[in-house]
């Protein structure tokens, strides 16, 4: 049987349903992923509704806000109808808004004193990242952070360490300590031989001028493995 029901556009909705009415409402808490994401783009396509279209692109990313993060704005446009590039790069900076509140409140924290605390630290900057990066965290003597900062990047699956260059960057520094990550995109959490090998030369040129090595985190996909954790400092 034919019927003749007309869509209804986010407008026409009873206001308690609106993305935008419900924050001012109710405050941006109650809303929905996908709710919050269609405020960002504003608008569907001509057979979805702004919401309609949020909640197919977080269906197609396992609804997981990190799988999105991954996308860039190619992705979001090619896979997306609706999605052209300034909707796809609001998306994408609302992500990154997200990263780095993330940061900043472990940037915020008076000491380092654990592995979770480091993970915590260093995430945020790799978490969503296809290549590998190498990051370096130099802290004084209560383990209070001075300077977090990317020392190099690479492929894939591999990315080249300058040792002399962290060391030289904590005499610089004044650091006592530091703490060294990288990434593993993959999501495989154990070290590789190499990982092994180039955490036994920090630890050898930390011991050498006197520095304290805390740590070497090796994040994978919301998960991560400590050195120090598992005895291997």
């Amino acid at each position: 049987m034919e019927t003749n029901e007309k869509r209804l556009t986010i407008r026409e909705w009873q206001e308690d349903d609106r993305p935008r009415e419900k924050m001012a409402l109710k405050g941006a808490q109650s809303l929905s992923n996908a709710e919050l994401i269609a405020i960002l783009i504003a608008s569907g396509n001509s057979n979805e509704t702004a919401v309609e279209l949020s909640r197919r692109i977080l269906h197609a990313c396992n609804d997981n806000l990190n799988e999105l993060a991954r996308l860039t704005v190619s992705d979001l446009c090619k896979q997306f109808r609706g999605i052209g590039p300034a909707k796809a790069i609001s998306i994408i900076a609302a992500l990154e808004l997200g990263k780095r509140r993330k940061s900043s409140e472990a940037l915020e924290r008076k000491a380092i004193k654990n592995s979770e605390h480091l993970f915590e630290l260093f995430e945020p900057n790799m978490m969503d990242l296809q290549h590998e990066e190498f990051w370096v965290a130099l802290l004084d003597g209560a383990n209070k952070l001075l300077e977090v900062k990317r020392l190099t990047q690479g492929g894939q699956n591999q990315t080249v360490v300058d040792i002399p260059m962290i060391l030289r960057m904590a005499v610089e520094k004044s650091a006592l300590s530091i703490a060294v990550s990288h990434n593993h995109p993959s999501g495989q959490r154990r070290p590789s031989v190499e990982d092994d090998k180039i955490t036994k030369r920090i630890k050898e040129g930390c011991d050498a001028i006197g520095i304290r090595f805390l740590d070497h985190i090796i994040v994978a996909q919301g998960y991560y493995f400590s050195y120090a954790d598992e005895g291997k400092i």
